[in-house]
């Protein structure tokens, strides 16, 4: 049983993830069982229909003919995808209107005397939420949770139905792809009169020491009945194997009738395992909220049982050296991150948000920046778990448009809320470090933005004194200084691609503290070179770690003949995402990344890639957010003779180049050379290898074969174990390879997908931006001799799901996937 406080979103299988994920917050009633108190996830079984249907929040609104399906849900990742669509460029040219969901439900009579309540994660947009007919409200920002009481309008002992109006017709809301529908997660929450509230529970490490650390915790507990209750409050911290390492006082409070009242506890830890980026150690507070059985021969009752992950960790943020993590100065090497799940659009399943940080994390990032929104709690989670250090950001702009339907339309009436909503959820995570209030406001010029900042900042302190403000300022023209007011009132100034101002900056405001929010992936030296002179800036954050859908064009190169123009100038429909990412739809690595890793770590020593030669018709043009096409593969027919560019991305003094054995040449790779040697050389078929030297011995090696004739297809899955609870995914990586093994570039073969067995394939991928295809179908071309294929499991179908991919002229691909119940 969860508890809103900080919910494993979707797992279902939760005793045996609650240690694994170390994200859940569990409700243990006095009956101990599920359906009698706490939170259910509220997923399954939803009936859905597109379009406009008048009267469908009634209960006797026939929908018998409506389509069955399980939470999440993104309806427009499975339309088609169209140059007229009105979510235009923006939106990736996906459809989006109107949809309803509906879903009957049992409300035993044994539940009166409790409180009932809904609680959405997500919902874009402008939901408004019904139960039994009777509207709870309506929610325009598609990125905060919310909740309604149910209580007043159910019927116990029978049927009750919720309905859900989702209105994504007016567009263009978004400045890139949002999806529609009920995206995140869904839960209900049966709660005694007294409770803690929804994401009640607040734990911060005041003080913290590898010989002793000061947690506190605020629990804040609500009595909605009308007489005045006294609970006892007692709290233990729990270890990652479950086992009891410290305990406070239990403390004994009056709560009055209606109101709500915050407890405060500090516990001592001895010898803590700290949270950080290599060792992302986890705790669990339990609270346990007792009656205070006064009567004769009474005894305490347990109301409720509250667990709340959290890390030990110290964060600072200095302009003399930086930030500290641990008392360790850390330089961010971040990443910008769109919430979409490439072929699966924005449906927030959990798996598919801890893969994101998975890859994050292989690509050697130390930091996201949840651009421009709160990410599910999922992603948090997995931050929390993996070690990922997160600026969780709240708006992309306030009262001044940037389209003519977007959160400038709702944003004084609904700032609070929405901002509230992000803290409270979020302030206990320990990878959170920073909050972000904006995104190049467009309003940034005007003496009421500072007002504007000011008021939101104050808002977030009131909540958690405990992190910095930033948001991302920019300029396009000569004005810079302009800002220095609006800097003022944050904690560290967010520069987008501004970075080459912060020396002269720091001259005129030497308090100042800076972190480039954005930058282009072109700059990633230049920016690593200020970030590690300088111990004000702190990192640099990329336009973007992942490639996304929606924001069409963006970071495209171009051939002799296409069009010139950048995303914002004009339609450049079949693009329909964005292609400025380090890591690629399908979760591959662009060489890219390999750079940048490799100047911030010492995990990458030695890449070697080839820059795709121009063809003869002229030369290749790249766009603002673009680097030169270049790839792992030394195969390119009909160059042959033409010289080539061959990049070495190289963390050892020096480097060979050999094509057959035959040495082309040896170059150094340093700082004066940005770690990269480039080779130009004859094309000619064969093995192109390059190695690192050191002190005139060759070390480590990267080799490149040309490819044959396709002939087979490889199949490898992410996970070949799955749990059966209708949630959990496996990615299954497709290769067009030769008799060797090689992967053969040039293959674009479709592919056909079967499965069999308690499972079904949810979206399909090649990462090509410029294929409109559909992404739930079970077909795809193959892109440069690779394909995605994503499988569920079924819920509650344990057994073996078997895929079997075709393509035409070659033998078959198996695969096997065991879906167990966890």
């Amino acid at each position: 049983m969860l508890s809103r406080n900080n919910l494993l979103v979707g797992c279902g299988y939760f005793w045996a993830v609650l240690l694994i994920c170390c994200a859940p917050v569990l409700h243990v009633s006095a009956q101990n069982h599920l359906k009698a108190s706490g939170y259910e996830r509220f997923d399954d079984g939803w009936h859905f229909a597109l379009g406009e249907h008048s009267g469908g929040q009634s209960v006797h609104f026939n929908d018998h003919n409506w389509r069955l399906l399980d939470l999440p849900h993104d309806w427009s990742i499975e339309g088609k995808i169209d140059r007229n669509n009105p979510s235009g460029n923006a939106g990736g040219y996906f459809p989006t209107g109107i949809g309803w969901y509906r879903k009957t439900f049992k409300v035993p009579k044994d539940w009166q005397g409790k409180q009932l309540s809904i609680y959405f994660e997500g919902v874009y947009m402008n939901s408004e939420v019904f139960i039994n007919g009777h509207s709870l409200g309506t929610h325009p920002y598609g990125f905060t949770g919310f909740s309604y009481e149910l209580t007043p309008y159910l019927n116990f002992g029978g049927d009750n139905l919720i309905a859900v109006r989702v209105d994504n017709a007016s567009q263009v809301n978004c400045r890139w792809y949002s999806g529609s529908g009920i995206y995140r997660h869904v839960w209900l929450a049966l709660e005694d009169p007294v409770h803690v509230k929804q994401w009640g529970v607040y734990v911060t490490t005041p003080k913290v020491s590898p010989e002793v650390a000061t947690v506190q915790i605020e629990t804040s507990v609500s009595n909605t009945d009308k007489q005045a209750h006294t609970v006892i409050v007692g709290t233990n911290i729990m270890d990652a194997t479950n086992r009891q390492v410290a305990t406070d006082k239990s403390q004994e409070v009056k709560l009055a009738p209606g109101k709500d009242t915050a407890i405060i506890q500090r516990v001592k830890l001895r010898h803590p395992k700290l949270w950080g980026l290599q060792s992302p150690n986890l705790y669990t507070a339990r609270i346990k909220l007792t009656t205070n059985g006064q009567k004769a021969k009474s005894r305490n009752q347990t109301v409720e049982i509250v667990e709340k992950p959290f890390g030990i960790r110290s964060i600072q943020f200095t302009p003399n050296k930086g930030f500290e993590l641990n008392g360790q100065v850390v330089k961010l090497n971040g990443g910008c991150v769109h919430h979409d799940n490439g072929c699966l659009g924005a449906a927030a399943y959990d798996r598919a948000e801890e893969r994101k940080v998975e890859l994050l994390k292989k690509a050697g990032f130390n930091a996201v920046r949840t651009a421009h929104n709160p990410p599910s709690t999922a992603f948090l989670n997995a931050c929390d778990r993996l070690g990922l250090l997160v600026i969780d950001e709240a708006f992309d702009g306030w009262r001044t448009d940037k389209n003519k339907y977007d959160y400038a339309l709702y944003f004084d009436k609904w700032w609070k809320k929405d901002l509230d909503a992000m803290v409270l959820r979020d302030r206990s995570h320990p990878s959170v470090i920073m909050w972000s209030i904006g995104n190049e406001i467009i309003e940034r010029k005007e003496p009421q933005a500072v007002k504007t900042a000011k008021m939101l900042s104050d808002e977030i302190k009131r909540m958690d004194p405990t992190r910095p403000v930033t948001s991302a300022m920019t300029t396009w023209d000569k004005d810079w200084q302009i800002f220095d007011p609006l800097m003022a009132v944050h904690d560290v100034a967010g520069y987008n691609y501004q970075l080459h101002r912060a020396e002269a900056d720091h001259e005129r405001v030497p308090s100042r503290i800076i972190v480039q929010t954005e930058s282009y992936p072109r700059d990633a030296y230049n920016n690593w070179k200020l970030v590690n002179s300088h111990p004000y800036i702190i990192g640099d954050f990329v336009w973007t770690a992942l490639d996304y859908l929606g924001e069409s064009g963006i970071g495209r190169y171009y051939y002799p003949g296409e069009p010139t123009a950048e995303h914002w100038e004009g339609i450049l429909f079949p693009w329909h995402g964005s292609y400025c990412g380090d890591i690629d739809l399908m979760g591959n690595r662009k060489p890219i990344s390999y750079y940048r890793s490799l100047l911030y770590s010492n995990k990458e020593q030695l890449y070697l890639a080839v820059r795709e030669p121009s063809p003869k018709t002229g030369e290749i043009k790249l766009t603002q957010w673009a680097v030169w096409p270049t790839w792992e593969s030394w195969t390119w027919p009909g160059f042959e003779g033409r010289n080539i560019d061959v990049e070495v991305y190289c963390n050892y003094p020096k480097v060979r180049l050999y094509l057959n054995d035959q040495l082309i040449g040896e170059k150094s790779t340093n700082d004066s050379t940005a770690f990269k040697a480039i080779f130009t050389l004859p094309y000619q078929a064969g093995v192109l290898k390059a190695v690192g030297v050191k002190n005139g011995k060759e070390f480590d090696a990267r080799i490149l074969r040309t490819a044959g004739k396709v002939a087979k297809i490889i199949l490898k899955a992410d996970r070949d174990h799955i749990a059966a609870d209708g949630q959990d995914l496996s990615y299954v990586q497709v290769r067009l390879v030769d008799k060797d093994g090689v992967i053969q570039p040039g293959a674009d073969n479709l592919l056909s997908f079967d499965i069999k067995g308690p499972g079904s394939i949810i979206g399909v991928d090649n990462a090509n931006l410029q294929d409109p295809a559909p992404y739930n179908t079970t077909s795809r071309k193959a892109w440069k001799g690779k394909a995605l294929v994503v499988i569920k499991s079924e819920r509650a179908a344990k057994g073996d799901v078997h895929l079997t991919v075709h393509a035409k002229g070659l033998p078959d691909a198996h695969l096997v996937i065991s879906s167990e119940k966890k």
